[in-house]
């Protein structure tokens, strides 16, 4: 999910992120302080015994992407307390940090990106690394990770650059984001080269055959952009244009001005926040009847509930997205975990990505106390993780590969719900 960081820059900032760690020296983690970010403890907190580590998680928490978020933060904590904040014969002291500032013009702030990713690998006692929420930020980060041989699996990055050299990703990748030549990042979620076929085969069941393409001019934008357009043809699609534009624009009227002149019946935004809103209202204005599409970046109430900031409920029919994610109470462990939320959190119909939260701490305490004595070991967590195949876990049986990419293939197809917010609508699996 989501990039909000031109190629270039994110290739200086990694080989900074690079340079970085290696002139950084071990300090002991705190649960107490932050020098990056916000810190906050779930779990209990250091042991004088020895049998303490460290779990760290990365996501913004500020910002309209808290509506994703938050539940994902209380879908890691909830899987932590049901475990009696144990991995094993671990004791587990949690670490949350926040990637985002209050001045951020993302969702995320790649100099906190950076903190907190050093903050975690310096930590002598740290394991694993839950995130990040925003693959611009999992570009800066891995590096780090990597070289102090730290796992690090996110519940949401979906650029294929991270994991693979798919169509649309950038030169050099992924070989630069891994200097220790190993593979130290996985991801729970199916990467964008699945969810853009996901895409067109919704957008062709909908009826779509002229479909204008605008990506926010981000790896993510323009990765998820390149998959529509490479495999239009094969569904049956006719793209008419693929148009980079500016996400901080006041509007967007010059671009549907454009999608109106070329016929198009539907348009896919490879978009992140901010810039949907007024991207989906001025396409509206122009094409009243046009079908409009994303991805995982704009499925949340911040674009789509009008309560929160989103688009006006009128355009509401109009509008579809996929995300990895899927109606809860379809996962094998779906009902029991909502039942947990609720009991947790009074909520009876949270995000769908606290179950990715929750999903992704558990596969941690899984992986750790199945190690036994080795539970503390970096490289242990990490070559154990590789070797993870037909894992039953809370959002279905699964494994991992090479790249550390999930052997999951399905995304969820969403519209919006009579509250305004994204409403599961069915699965689509691509082959």
């Amino acid at each position: 999910m989501r990039f909000v960081l031109s190629k270039a820059l994110a290739g200086l900032l990694v080989s900074g992120a690079v340079l970085a760690i290696a002139a950084c020296g071990s300090s002991k983690s705190s649960s107490t302080t932050s020098s990056a970010g916000t810190a906050s403890t779930g779990g209990s907190s250091s042991s004088s015994s020895g049998k303490t580590i460290d779990i760290y998680s990365d996501l913004p928490l500020t910002g309209a992407v808290t509506a994703q978020t938050v539940p994902a933060l209380n879908g890691e904590k909830l899987a932590l307390k049901q475990a009696g904040n144990k991995a094993g014969q671990w004791t587990v002291n949690f670490i949350s940090l926040n990637d985002a500032t209050a001045t951020s013009p993302t969702n995320y702030d790649l100099n906190v990106c950076q903190a907190n990713a050093r903050k975690a690998a310096t930590d002598p006692k740290a394991v694993y690394l839950i995130g990040p929420f925003n693959s611009g930020c999992a570009e800066v980060e891995i590096p780090i990770t990597n070289q102090a041989g730290l796992a690090q699996v996110s519940p949401a990055n979906t650029y294929p650059g991270l994991t693979t050299n798919d169509p649309g990703t950038s030169s050099g990748e992924p070989a630069k984001y891994y200097p220790t030549g190993k593979r130290t990042y996985l991801r729970i979620v199916p990467r964008d080269t699945i969810q853009g076929q996901a895409g067109l085969v919704a957008m062709k069941q909908e009826g779509c055959t002229r479909v204008a393409v605008t990506d926010d001019k981000t790896p993510y934008g323009v990765g998820l952009a390149t998959q529509i357009q490479l495999h239009g043809k094969a569904y049956g699609i006719t793209v008419t244009g693929v148009t980079p534009v500016d996400p901080t624009s006041p509007n967007f009227r010059s671009y549907a001005s454009s999608v109106k002149a070329s016929g198009a019946n539907c348009v896919y935004t490879a978009f992140n926040p901010p810039g949907e809103v007024e991207m989906v209202k001025d396409i509206n204005s122009a094409i009243p009847t046009a079908k409009i599409f994303g991805g995982d970046g704009v499925c949340s109430g911040g674009e789509t509930n009008p309560s929160k900031g989103g688009f006006p409920a009128s355009i509401a029919p109009l509008f579809f997205c996929t995300v990895a994610t899927q109606g809860l109470t379809t996962y094998p462990g779906g009902k029991a975990f909502l039942a947990a939320y609720k009991s947790a959190y009074g909520v009876s119909d949270p995000d769908p990505y606290s179950i990715y939260g929750y999903e992704d701490m558990k596969l941690a305490l899984t992986t750790i106390a199945k190690l036994g004595a080795q539970g503390d070991s970096k490289s242990a967590v990490v070559a154990a993780l590789f070797a993870t195949q037909n894992y039953a876990g809370a959002i279905g049986t699964y494994g991992f590969d090479k790249n550390g990419d999930t052997t999951l293939k399905s995304y969820g197809l969403y519209k919006v719900g009579s509250d305004g917010n994204p409403l599961f609508f069915k699965t689509i699996t691509v082959s």
